[in-house]
């Protein structure tokens, strides 16, 4: 569903934000990408819907090169579910508006047909009585939650998550991820950046480590946990799991 291959992305002449990167995604797997701050985590999920640009290599998604000057970006897009750490609902709209905008305005679909998707939706992550608030009325495990729910409106065929847990109080973090572990199960397709070991141990089928902007591993999950092969991922492993 996503292919990765050997994608460089400099910020300056002197600074390379990502280095040689090569991985992929099949269709149905959940890939949680981890490492310390500032390894290029977010930034190589950005590139994956060109959000961020980048100078060498290519991208793919489900056959669609993501760096051809000729691909329409904003269908692309419109097919890859992105959430991000801040929620980015328009705070002047009602939840349900949240919700419509997109499937109006880009897929096309009816005012009434968008209504029904939208409540269909907030219906699944449990906050259907919330539509007609405003994001501001909500807790930020809300705000997150009516985020996911917006991004499936728009049917993707994958979903791309950039550290959704880690603006939220501790209390709302199992509640936006009861909702993610509940999509993985379904079998939507994910690559996730994020800490929560816990969520990675649960339902990612593999773990991808990087840092300095490389990826250092790129292992199933048990081979991950169990027989980390880095020092560096090792090392990383047993600050984030000891506490």
């Amino acid at each position: 569903m996503i292919e990765i291959s050997h994608v460089n992305k400099w910020y300056s002449p002197t600074f390379q934000v990502l280095t040689d990167c090569t991985t992929s995604v099949n269709k149905g797997e959940v890939v949680v990408v981890c490492g310390p701050s500032g390894s290029g985590k977010s930034t190589l999920i950005k590139c994956v819907n060109a959000l961020e640009p980048f100078q060498s290599g290519d991208i793919s998604v489900d056959g669609t090169k993501v760096n051809d000057p000729k691909t329409d970006l904003p269908k692309l897009r419109s097919r890859v579910g992105m959430v991000f750490q801040h929620f980015e609902l328009f705070p002047h709209l009602k939840i349900i508006e949240n919700l419509c905008l997109a499937q109006q305005k880009v897929l096309g679909r009816s005012h009434d047909k968008a209504v029904a998707k939208g409540m269909q939706l907030l219906d699944r992550v449990g906050l259907n009585e919330q539509a007609q608030k405003f994001p501001a009325q909500l807790s930020g495990g809300q705000q997150q939650r009516v985020a996911i729910a917006r991004a499936l409106a728009m049917d993707p065929i994958v979903m791309l998550f950039d550290e959704p847990t880690s603006a939220l109080d501790p209390e709302m973090v199992s509640e936006v991820l009861d909702v993610m572990v509940d999509l993985a199960r379904e079998g939507m397709t994910m690559m996730v950046v994020t800490h929560e070991m816990g969520f990675a141990r649960k339902v990612a089928n593999r773990v991808i480590f990087m840092d300095r902007g490389e990826i250092v591993e790129d292992a199933p999950k048990d081979d991950f946990f169990g027989k980390t092969r880095s020092d560096r991922a090792q090392k990383f492993l047993s600050k984030i799991l000891s506490h």
